[in-house]
């Protein structure tokens, strides 16, 4: 099993990505498109994000929200009000995170949000802002060498992941537990009811960092790559233009290379996830 390329649609994302970033390189705040009034007139920046799954997006022993994914959201909030105490963050679940932005309770979505044509029916997306796959991880006592090993066996996977979609794609034979957060995967895994977890590949590397009894596939086995971007409402092309070009500026400015070894001090799964954000997707 190979890494997939991604559509052309996300293509088309990803060079308009580039021409943002190149225009933002030399841009200033004061320089980025207007927010649309509705936003203006909140005073505040609504974003929901994780808060399960470091280290995108997770709450810290003091119940602070951390995570790259958070980071971003204080940045953009900076943009757009002058603080970063403007971030007006709400939890969010791979299973509840598009219902939320569409009751109006979240304004965008910055929660490791693959950018995929079923969902684009749905909802809009910004430029990609980082790059992603899928793999899976089991207990080192596990003697899985790929994907396909798992054929006639369960794989954990969280509810509203793109994983799960995936596998019933691709790998029909392979049954999936269906759980709510990182944690109830780890447990399903240990107890034996799951014989794997499969999930993003930069939630993976921190999981095995943290956890010596588990490991990882070959990188050879990632599949179902995408691009991430942020999801916002249809039809809101002004609040878009703003995120597009704040987005630019973050990884013009070299944002992430930053941000990344405050959350992650591992120095192979830091340089991992720095790749995802500031390199393209490895090409198989």
């Amino acid at each position: 099993m190979r890494l997939g390329s991604p559509g052309g649609s996300c293509r088309r994302l990803f060079l308009s990505f580039v021409a943002i970033v190149v225009a933002a390189s030399a841009a200033k705040a004061a320089d980025l498109p207007p927010l649309p009034d509705f936003i203006k007139s909140q005073g505040s920046l609504r974003v929901g994000v994780k808060c399960d799954y470091p280290p995108a997006g997770f709450l810290d022993a003091n119940g602070n929200f951390a995570g790259i994914e958070v980071e971003m959201a204080k940045r953009l909030a900076k943009m757009a009000f002058g603080s970063e105490d403007k971030a007006a963050l709400q939890c969010v679940t791979s299973e509840s995170r598009i219902p939320s932005l569409m009751g109006k309770k979240i304004d965008v979505i910055i929660a490791t949000l693959g950018i995929y044509p079923e969902r684009q029916k749905v909802i809009d997306f910004t430029v990609p802002y980082a790059w992603g796959a899928s793999n899976v991880i089991e207990l080192k006592t596990g003697t899985a060498k790929t994907v396909s090993d798992f054929k006639g066996k369960t794989l954990a996977v969280l509810k509203g992941a793109s994983q799960a979609v995936w596998l019933e794609k691709n790998a029909p034979d392979i049954q999936t537990l269906r759980l709510n957060t990182v944690a109830d995967a780890l447990q399903a895994l240990r107890q034996g009811r799951a014989d794997g977890y499969t999930g993003d590949t930069s939630v993976l590397f921190s999981i095995i960092s943290a956890n010596k009894d588990l490991k990882m596939l070959p990188e050879s086995e990632m599949f179902d790559v995408s691009y991430i971007g942020a999801g916002i409402r249809k039809n809101e092309p002004q609040w878009k233009a703003f995120l597009d070009a704040a987005i630019g500026k973050l990884r013009a400015e070299k944002f992430y290379s930053k941000v990344v070894p405050t959350v992650i001090a591992d120095p192979y799964v830091r340089d991992e996830m720095i790749k995802t954000y500031e390199t393209d997707p490895p090409k198989k």
